[in-house]
Parts: structure tokens; sequence; C-alpha cells
């Protein structure tokens, strides 16, 4: 998995959606089908701040005068005048996906990518508890990957659950809608290619794979992320040792 990846997570997450979708297809038996799916949400300017969002929208403003221009006849003091900022506050797309039965819709599981909105507190973090809340308040299984190593866990298992030595960079967390105790973790260590994840459908049927590192080297290439500047280091940074081990990666590649 590269890690420089997240930092152009919006064009990635929505492209993991589609293509997942499209390899999952095939795998499903007949009476069940993939269907990608989207919440939208205002996020506020607070939680704009807080998670440093790289494409802040653009600001118009009013003309500004100097201040000379602004004394009155009589010489006292300037009147101040504001300049305007109307600000943009587009609505926030995030896709998922749901496998359903193709008669009556009913949600077989529901396939997550996490984003750093999920992660990093904000409405986009409440609308992710909402729907994790919804899906296992149902017969419904969750898949949740989590690919981004910004912000904290919000997997349907508690980080405090999770044994120090599987605190993978990245996670997958399964929880089978039949068994709502069960949790099934899948570690997805930074320096390892990507795993086929078994998506779960009905109970007692045969999960379908999703193979995770095809999708991934897809959306690099489809999205041309070869282009990416391997010159400055990842947010969030490595640790020491995979930092060390992403620069010669690189430097192998010729790309720094």
């Amino acid at each position: 998995m590269d890690p420089y990846l997240e930092m152009h997570w919006g064009d990635v997450h929505q492209s993991l959606v589609a293509y997942a979708r499209e390899a999952l297809q095939p795998g499903l038996p007949a009476e069940l089908v993939a269907r990608m799916e989207e919440r939208v949400y205002i996020e506020k300017e607070s939680d704009r701040i807080r998670r440093l969002v790289p494409d802040v929208h653009v600001a118009t403003h009013s003309s500004w005068t100097a201040p000379d221009a602004l004394r009155e006849d009589n010489g006292s003091s300037v009147v101040a005048e504001p300049v305007v900022f109307d600000l943009s506050f587009d609505p926030i797309t995030e896709g998922y996906i749901e496998i359903r039965e193709s008669r009556g819709g009913k949600v077989i599981t529901v396939i997550e990518f996490l984003s750093p909105a999920n992660k990093c507190g904000g409405v986009g973090q409440e609308k992710y508890f909402q729907k994790q809340e919804e899906v296992l308040s149902s017969d419904a299984s969750l898949v949740e990957i989590d690919l981004v190593r910004s912000g904290r866990r919000v997997l349907a298992l508690p980080s405090a659950e999770i044994p120090t030595r599987l605190r993978s960079d990245f996670l997958v967390c399964i929880s089978p809608g039949w068994l709502k105790g069960r949790r099934e973790l899948y570690p997805l260590p930074l320096r390892q290619p990507l795993p086929a994840i078994p998506i779960p459908l009905r109970e007692g049927e045969a999960r379908v794979n999703l193979a995770l590192q095809p999708l991934v080297e897809r959306v690099y290439g489809v999205g041309r992320f070869d282009r990416t500047d391997y010159a400055v280091d990842p947010e969030p940074p490595l640790s020491p040792e995979d930092a060390v081990w992403a620069t010669d990666l690189i430097k192998a590649a010729g790309r720094r």
C-alpha cells in the first residue's frame, strides 16, 4: 500500500468504491447485486480547520479601499469597513457499497472504505457512526476497510480490544450479520501486498473474495498517481523504520 495515496484520498476513495463494486459483481449469486450508495453532509468550518483539508474552497470578498479614502471631511478618525468573505460549504459526498437482494432490495452486506473525515472527528465521523450503528443493529454484515493512517480508529471493534501486535497500519474489520458479537480482524501491514478479503453474504453461504491489491494498483494507474511528488514525506509521517524502508523503495525507483 502506497502511504502517499492518502494525500489524494477523495479521488482514491471514490475510485476504490467504484472498482470494488465492479470486482464483486461477477462473483455474487444471481439473486444478489452490488450497488454504490452515498451519504452527503455539510462539514463545519471548525472541522475543516482541524483536519487541514487541502482543497479549501475559494472565498469571494468585496473590494478594499485605502484608509485615506475612509477619512471623514472633518479630519476625524478613519471609519473601519470590513473585507467581506462568503465561504462556500459544498456538500461532501462519501460512497460505500451495499450488496442487496435484487428483488425486494434487502441489504445483505455493507462495505465501507474509511476516509480521514470518518476518523478525525466532526460531522463526517458522526455520520459514519450513525451508519455503523444502523448496520450493526440490523441483520446485515458490515465490512470496514481502513487504508487510512490518520485519525483514530472507528472500527466496530474497539481499539482497546486489539492486541498491540495486531495494531497494523491498515486494518479490515468484518462484523457478520448473523453473529452479533463476532468481529473478524485482518491486519494489513504497510510493507506487504494487500490480500483478498472474504466478503460475507448470507448465513451459510460461501463468501466472495475482494482482492484489495489489484484495486489499489488500478486506482494508482488510472489516477496517474505515479506523478506524485515523492520528494516530500507523506502525511501523517511514517515511523522511523518505515520511513527508511519507503525511502529505499523510492530511491530504487528513481523518484527521489
